[in-house]
């Protein structure tokens, strides 16, 4: 299985007078945010990733993330023009993936919590279909929402529902089939003029074979769409790290885990590192 990261697409103002910045590239806690999208493809040992940007912020990732030897990733970049939709991944990484199967992560999504590697352990064994995630949220009129049998098998998608079938709604987390490079391009532009993700999940319902997982309440997913949102995200990283002693996203440490890189891998990257709470933890780490 191969991965590809969509890591920032309008992007975000620090100030009028500023040039725009992509989001991912700004800190959540005490890490940028393309750390946690990451972080996911390591847990479910996904190791090699296509990570596609805008043709501003590319080159800003490839100097903060170079080849991604350093945490155990095979990085590759790839630009998208202009944002024209979720899908449009799947026609830029065709060749990336060579019929392989995937997984898609939105690069403003943040997860964690118990359960997660599991979770995405079984995604990155699927071989037939696609998998999408269900998590229940109170305002699911503000998503994209799915309804489903007992059994998980997905019986309809709606993009913000004015009455909602269920209250689950679809977090930025994919796995697919080899097919899924196909549907993209056979997807139609939506009244905004984007190709919507919408457009592959249901490609494979209409085949019989989307199915749903859902999160459960050990994890927290956090979509930092909004200055607010990011706010918010950066709250719950820190409280939970001073809290547990525990790194949240530290691609280093969890490379280290699984056996991606050695310890002096790790004690050389320290040695490029400023003192931070994450170098201290890192340290702590080995």
């Amino acid at each position: 299985m191969k991965g590809i990261l969509l890591a920032g697409g309008s992007g975000t103002r620090l100030h009028p007078t500023t040039m725009a910045v992509s989001k991912q590239l700004l800190p959540i806690g005490d890490k940028p945010m393309v750390y946690y999208p990451l972080s996911l493809f390591l847990l479910a040992g996904v190791q090699d990733v296509l990570l596609i940007s805008t043709p501003h912020d590319l080159p800003q990732y490839q100097q903060l993330l170079g080849d991604g030897a350093w945490c155990g990733l095979r990085l590759q970049y790839a630009v998208q023009p202009e944002p024209k939709g979720l899908a449009q991944a799947y026609t830029i990484g065709e060749s990336f993936l060579d019929g392989e199967p995937s997984m898609l992560v939105l690069g403003d999504n943040v997860f964690h919590g118990s359960g997660l590697t599991d979770l995405l352990a079984k995604g990155a064994a699927l071989k037939k279909g696609g998998l999408i995630y269900g998590y229940r949220v109170a305002d699911p009129e503000r998503y994209g929402v799915v309804a489903f049998t007992e059994d998980g098998k997905v019986t309809s998608i709606e993009e913000k529902p004015k009455h909602p079938k269920s209250n689950y709604a679809i977090p930025g987390l994919y796995f697919y089939d080899g097919r899924a490079p196909e549907f993209a391009k056979q997807a139609k532009a939506s009244e905004r003029g984007e190709y919507e993700i919408t457009e592959i999940h249901n490609a494979y319902l209409a085949d019989g074979s989307l199915s749903v997982e859902l999160m459960p309440r050990g994890i927290a997913w956090l979509d930092t769409g909004t200055y607010e949102a990011m706010h918010e995200a950066s709250s719950y990283v820190m409280a939970v790290q001073h809290r547990t002693g525990m790194q949240i996203a530290c691609l280093e440490g969890i490379a280290l885990e699984k056996g991606y890189v050695n310890e002096a891998k790790v004690r050389e990257r320290l040695s490029l590192m400023g003192k931070s709470h994450y170098r201290r933890a890192l340290e702590e780490l080995i």
